[in-house]
């Protein structure tokens, strides 16, 4: 039993070591090269909105078989910014260009970059490098000069907009129109208290002939560089989509580089996630979008990566009129808001390959949080509840690890009379075990339940962007990041030692020296976990040792009575 819970116990500190390698692998950011920066800072008087060309279609029956992008520099015209309208919501600030009508920057309101500046308020879209991420739509149609460029100048209705709060929603509305007779009207209707923007674009036809054209809406960004971020806990930046048949698919930036996006789905949505916060496209759910990905300047230090979809064609008669009405989410990762948004849209929020048990424990959390109103409380009281849960399996755990004890006198003895002979030992004690009547695997299952339950917490804590800056108490300000000070860790690393006291100790002198030195290891490790994470392993183990220690002490009374 001993080197079974000796190979448990070391392939938990494996998957925890796994995990940590396949997120960095997988999902870790690589860190700015000077030459990167330095590109970064000569780019900073660049415009945000350098030209992509959007996918002409030569016909409504003769559909390009993928997006005919032009990979461009700025040019001098492109160069000099207009000013930006600005939109006040009570979550968000907005900067809308005339050019283009590209949403350019947007800051969330209810959200500060630190925790010790709540006044600095969290940039999601940013219109200079670095960390450029901007929200452009358009039409684009045949014959090309008769429609608007992602360059062209838009007409905005007003200088500034601002929700006023007897007012629910707010419409920002930008106007261009062609010098043959095309005429379209971008609109953004923002609502109060919600991230969630309708972008509708009005096209009307007074050319005289008819027309063919499209609408498209992209997310365009380069790699993120957040010195905030936790050095030792990489999250996924970069491209998603999802479809009805695909399910949820990631488009990092590597692949975006190797092998372009060129997909027709219907029912389904484009995004930009990073840790924490998104931006995505949901067009109708009836419609079928193209959904591609495209790399600009890919020989530049800072390349810009695009995700993005376009509608299919239609002609559009001399007097007509159409309307495309897209909707842009962009704000924070909450679950429970993005899933009645579009179907698949809470996946954003990742939580692995253990979503299934990752989602109910995230609601748990967040029904105990809306009673106790602190997350470090609620995660407290989660562990109670899985701790309850496991109740009975637990006890019947220590019940076998209480009987071990009571047999480590004899268990030396048969050390002692068999010594380097493994096979007489093993047999004898697996014989002592059969009539004392004791299950040697029986102290295993608990830390194979809660293997899983510790991996999907895991997740939970680390992308619930509700915990990000969530304070607990003292000198725990930050659940979602870890311990400053290291003292949560320490205790935790204890408890595990008082715990490691109280199981029967191995008979074989080395492995009883490596079970000792697992609290130590755990110690370190845990010191770069998110002390939520922390909290919640702290806490167990204090459980433990209580219904341990009165389980075991209850069997010593009883066969202290007995021998009495």
């Amino acid at each position: 039993m001993d080197n079974i819970r000796l190979i448990l116990i070391l392939a938990l500190g494996g998957v925890l070591f796994m995990i940590y390698s396949a997120w960095v692998e997988d999902y870790g950011s690589p860190v700015p090269s000077a030459a990167t920066a330095t590109s970064a800072a000569q780019q900073a008087s660049t415009p945000s909105t350098d030209v992509v060309s959007p996918p002409l279609p030569e016909s409504a029956a003769a559909l390009p078989s993928a997006p005919d992008f032009a990979d461009q520099s700025p040019s001098d015209a492109k160069t000099s910014r207009l000013t930006p309208v600005r939109v006040e919501t009570d979550v968000l600030w907005a900067d809308i260009s005339p050019r283009g009508g590209t949403l350019e920057n947007l800051w969330l309101l209810d959200y500060s970059v630190t925790a010790e500046n709540p006044e600095e308020k969290f940039q999601l879209l940013k219109a200079q490098p670095p960390n450029m991420f901007i929200v452009q739509s358009g039409i684009s149609g045949k014959p090309e000069s008769e429609f608007p460029t992602p360059e062209a100048i838009y007409t905005p209705q007003a200088s500034s907009y601002q929700l006023n709060s007897n007012e629910n929603k707010l419409e920002a509305i930008f106007r261009w129109e062609g010098p043959n007779g095309i005429e379209v009207t971008k609109t953004y209707h923002f609502t109060r208290g919600k991230y969630l923007v309708e972008v509708t674009q009005e096209i009307v036809n007074g050319t005289g002939e008819p027309v063919t054209l499209r609408a498209y809406q992209l997310l365009k960004r380069t790699e993120l560089n957040d010195p905030n971020k936790p050095k030792f806990v990489a999250t996924y930046t970069g491209g998603v989509y999802y479809g009805p048949e695909v399910k949820y698919k990631k488009e990092d930036f590597k692949e975006m580089m190797k092998q372009p996006l060129d997909v027709e789905i219907t029912g389904g949505w484009v995004a930009m996630i990073q840790h924490y916060f998104m931006a995505a496209w949901i067009p109708p759910e009836s419609l079928p979008q193209t959904f591609y990905t495209l790399v600009l300047e890919k020989d530049s230090a800072d390349p810009r990566y695009l995700i993005g979809q376009y509608s299919s064609p239609i002609a559009l008669g001399d007097g007509e009129r159409h309307t495309y009405s897209d909707e842009l989410f962009v704000g924070p990762k909450l679950a429970d808001r993005l899933e009645k948004i579009a179907p698949g849209l809470q996946l954003a929020v990742d939580y692995g390959w253990l979503t299934i048990l990752a989602e109910p424990i995230h609601w748990l959390l967040s029904q105990i949080d809306r009673l106790v109103g602190n997350w470090g409380w609620s995660i407290i009281i989660l562990t109670i509840l899985i701790k309850l849960a496991f109740y009975k399996l637990s006890e019947t755990s220590y019940k076998s690890m209480a009987h071990m004890r009571k047999l480590t006198p004899r268990m030396k003895a048969l050390k002692d009379r068999y010594g380097d002979d493994k096979e007489r030992l093993n047999q004898a004690m697996m014989e002592l075990y059969k009539k004392e009547k004791i299950n040697p695997l029986g102290g295993c299952l608990p830390i194979l339940v809660q293997i899983p339950v510790f991996i999907a917490l895991y997740w939970v804590l680390l992308e619930s962007v509700e915990l990000r800056h969530a304070p607990f108490i003292l000198w725990l300000d930050n659940l979602t990041s870890p311990d400053p000070y290291y003292i949560l860790p320490l205790i935790m690393g204890v408890s595990m030692f008082v715990q490691q006291k109280l199981n029967p100790p191995p008979p074989d002198p080395m492995q009883e020296k490596i079970m000792m030195s697992l609290p130590v290891v755990f110690t370190v490790f845990f010191s770069f976990f998110p002390s939520g994470l922390v909290l919640y392993w702290t806490v167990n183990n204090l459980l433990s040792i209580a219904q341990q220690w009165y389980i075991t002490r209850k069997i010593e009374q009883q066969e202290h009575r007995k021998g009495a």
